[in-house]
């Protein structure tokens, strides 16, 4: 009887061992997402689990409120889905007690296993506990409630543009914030505490591509300088740029390297030559002024005080980035500005 008992329940195994496989063959490949980073990506990590079959996962992303009394109603709820598209809006946060709570508009487009589209619309809300405050095991961000309802609008088009009751929240900037954060974690221990919570200068460049056509649109650069350093007389500063696939860059700026020649091998001597020996890049610009005009970045470097000795390199925007178009040197220490061109590329194409 045991062995009978036995036999029944390994065919059981191997049953259920089947229909998982073949739940798994209907399953449609879409990626795994589980980010916890941003409250909107809390979302959209929710619906990747929702369209990969991983309930539980899905479920996980809830706090103590859930979204149905219970896992298995929760799981019957998309017995006839087949697939879940989502979009998120801008999202709006709000401080409370040692807690963050977000707002994120929401729009999904559930599509049934009968091929039929429904849309959906609405807000999130989601909490970050203050990590400092918390005590194991620890809690990321999560969805605290959500109240989606039905749109007669296309999925496209229902995305709110906001939650509550106020405007719609400013867009974010993500280039300035992505130049930021580059800005801080480059510079944030070497540059003067005094500069580090200003905002940058920000400029857009608005240009066409060398291979364009005509009637191609524009492209945009945005440029984004911050004040570094401010000594006795110079000061210095950082550029970042946006680059073509959305991110940002530092700026380089090209020197060329001297041989400086005085008579008795003493800069108090009269000078006799100054020649281009090679080049080297530095992602600092000493003194810059930037023309929006001309698209030209000029960089100006006191050797001392009075400015009768420096060195100063003219960059120019073209073709997407700015390139040394010349350089001028004064190294003869007397007593007047008369700098001399070492490097003339303004005829170069």
């Amino acid at each position: 009887m045991k062995r009978i008992f036995l036999a029944a329940v390994a065919l059981f195994s191997l049953a259920t061992i089947r229909q998982a496989a073949l739940a798994a063959e209907d399953t449609p490949e879409v990626p795994y997402v589980d980010d916890r980073s941003s409250a909107d990506a809390v979302v959209r990590s929710l619906y990747s689990a929702i369209n990969r079959h991983e309930f539980a996962r899905a479920w996980g992303y809830y706090g103590d409120t859930k979204p149905a009394k219970d896992f298995d109603t929760f799981v019957k709820g998309y017995d006839g889905t087949e697939k879940v598209d989502v979009e998120t809006g801008d999202v709006s946060d709000e401080g409370a007690a040692g807690s963050i709570y977000y707002s994120v508009p929401v729009a999904i487009r559930a599509t049934g296993k009968d091929g039929k589209e429904a849309v959906f619309a609405g807000c999130y809300t989601l909490r970050q506990v203050s990590a400092q405050v918390q005590a194991p095991p620890f809690q990321p961000i999560f969805i605290d409630k959500g109240a989606l309802k039905p749109s007669k609008a296309d999925f496209e088009e229902a995305l709110p543009a906001s939650c509550g009751d106020g405007p719609p929240p400013p867009k974010k900037d993500t280039a300035l914030e992505q130049a930021k954060k580059a800005f801080l974690a480059t510079y944030g221990d070497q540059c003067d505490k005094q500069f580090l919570g200003e905002e940058p200068n920000a400029f857009s460049i608005k240009y066409k591509d060398k291979d364009a056509a005509e009637g191609d649109p524009d492209k945009e650069t945005r440029l984004f300088e911050f004040y570094c350093s401010a000594a006795a007389y110079n000061t210095a500063s950082v550029y970042y740029m946006t680059d073509a696939l959305g991110g940002v860059l530092q700026l380089q700026f090209a020197e060329p390297e001297l041989d400086i020649r005085y008579e008795n091998n003493d800069s108090d001597g009269k000078l006799l030559g100054v020649t281009v020996t090679g080049f080297h890049t530095t992602g600092w610009a000493t003194n810059p002024e930037y023309d929006e005009e001309t698209r030209t970045i000029r960089t100006f470097n006191k050797w001392r005080g009075v400015g009768d000795a420096s060195d100063s390199g003219t960059y120019l925007f073209r073709d997407g980035n700015f390139s040394l178009v010349q350089y001028d040197v004064d190294a003869s220490y007397d007593g007047e500005e008369n700098p001399q061109t070492v490097v003339d590329y303004n005829t170069a194409p």
